[in-house]
């Protein structure tokens, strides 16, 4: 039986209005096994989050429109499921944990009513075994089970987005897809609800996809990277291959040289100059030419397929 859970092949992205066409995501390719974390970084606008909601079929409707490609969930191709159809996925097989967990919850429901929705439309247990799950949820994520019948005000940030991540796990999903879990929350409790979710992956078995654009985040949990920019994967490998390879794509580079380093003596930090593509009028050639140091003439022209290294693969005409 294929270890491959997700698998994201040429995946063509679009927002259409009247007055412009945004070329969201521009051919992504993405795998991720069962019980693998992959972190996909990048900067705002790289297209992380439209990854994530074609995925789900999340789009904003009539708007965002997958053009090309498959998203391919345990062999089948969720492009093509009917509405219906991926009712019965969403929250049970795939579940997803959105950006701000402040808004994320019904402020007139207490949490224990609103884990024990997702349970209902999914599961078919009797009111005792509801909550018992319920209480289950919320001692898994470390919430006493006594206060699921509270409401959100009564949480700080950190417990709501606990609340939130066992509310995506109620229903034990395949896949868990976290858009940047912790980028609302103080330093301190960051760290507490990543190494909650590194312990869930072990302990329940579940494949996830981090978003996030903070490498420290990545390397301290995830199994692979994926570098995004401009709605393309320009870099992607094991995480022991992306932090300890020699050779980068120079984005992945700017990356780097964007984060301090407690061994190396430094004034300043060295930023990407210039801002990202405008995604209504992309550059011909490798998207990243126009902020690249070491950009040629071919970069200028010639889209540049994957290349791969002796590690791993990059997109970019530097390597052979």
């Amino acid at each position: 039986m294929s270890q491959t859970l997700l698998n994201i092949k040429n995946l063509y992205v679009n927002y259409e209005t009247d007055e412009e066409t945004v070329r969201a995501l521009n051919g992504v390719n993405l795998k991720l096994n069962k019980g693998e974390m992959l972190g996909l970084v990048g900067e705002t606008g790289a297209g992380k989050t439209t990854t994530a909601l074609s995925i789900l079929k999340l789009l904003p409707k009539d708007i965002g429109i997958i053009t090309n490609g498959q998203i391919e969930f345990d062999g089948k191709d969720l492009t093509k499921l009917k509405e219906a159809e991926l009712r019965n996925i969403r929250g049970e097989r795939i579940s997803m944990i959105f950006q701000d967990p402040m808004t994320s919850l019904n402020p007139v429901l207490t949490v224990g009513e609103q884990i024990a929705e997702v349970i209902e439309l999914h599961k078919t247990l009797d009111k005792k075994q509801i909550e018992s799950k319920v209480n289950e949820m919320l001692e898994l994520v470390g919430i006493p089970a006594k206060r699921k019948k509270e409401f959100p005000h009564q949480f700080s940030g950190g417990m709501k987005q606990r609340v939130i991540i066992a509310m995506a796990l109620s229903c034990d999903p395949e896949l868990l897809i976290a858009d940047e879990p912790t980028t609302a929350l103080d330093v301190t409790i960051q760290a507490q609800v990543l190494n909650m979710m590194e312990e869930l992956k072990h302990k329940l078995n579940t494949a996830m996809l981090l978003i996030t654009h903070d490498l420290g985040v990545v390397a301290q949990i995830c199994d692979k990277v994926a570098i995004m920019y401009a709605g393309e994967i320009i870099e992607s490998g094991t995480a022991e291959d992306i932090f300890e390879a020699k050779e980068h794509h120079p984005y992945t580079v700017g990356l780097f040289g964007s984060i301090p380093n407690l061994i190396e003596k430094t004034n300043r930090l060295k930023p990407i100059l210039g801002l990202m593509p405008d995604p209504t009028d992309l550059p011909q050639g490798c998207k990243f030419h126009p902020r690249c140091p070491q950009c040629m003439e071919i970069c200028r022209k010639v889209h540049p397929d994957d290349r791969q290294t002796e590690t791993h693969t990059i997109k970019c005409h530097l390597y052979k």
